[in-house]
């Protein structure tokens, strides 16, 4: 997946007037401004009202769905091998918002200052700040793209990651 392929989605969202953010690891590169390693996915964070929107925009640009665990999240793909990881949120009044974690009620906290911009292709795009990137690399044993990520963040932020 290259920098064309993120900014066609955008796109495609941003025409059936949708609000998405971008995380994983091209929200990294999202605020680092550059790709710095490749990506087989693209992580997009929705408002959970707007889903419908978002499936109806994608399913007309050629995204079938090819995995489905809502409410945490569910996974569109294209023929060209695009492969979207989409997260559905519920925002609360201050701005802030909740993804379910899981089935048994657990959910991931998104402050309202998460939200933030960063850029790929000298495109601005939405996306996830650096604080929580690093909230999502918790929890697990990192592969190397996670330590590729940390470290970004780590030399381009000065931001503590726990490893």
């Amino acid at each position: 997946m290259d920098g064309s392929s993120v900014l066609r989605v955008l796109a495609v969202l941003q025409a059936a007037d949708v609000e998405v953010w971008i995380g994983g690891g091209w929200g990294v590169d999202a605020l680092v401004g550059r790709r710095t390693r490749a990506h087989r996915d693209l992580d997009l964070m929705h408002k959970a009202e707007q889903e419908p929107r978002v499936v109806a925009a994608l399913r007309a640009s050629g995204f079938v769905v090819t995995l489905d665990e809502r409410p945490v999240r569910f996974v569109m793909a294209d023929d060209a091998g695009v492969e979207l990881d989409l997260h559905p949120l519920v925002f609360a009044e201050d701005g802030s918002a909740v993804q379910a974690a899981d089935a048994s009620g657990g959910r991931f906290e998104y402050p309202a200052d998460c939200f933030v911009t960063g850029s790929i292709e000298q495109a601005r795009v939405p996306c996830l700040s650096a604080a929580q990137q690093v909230y999502f690399h918790q929890g697990y044993e990192p592969a190397g793209r996670d330590l590729h990520d940390m470290a970004l963040l780590r030399d381009e932020f000065g931001v503590a990651t726990h490893f």
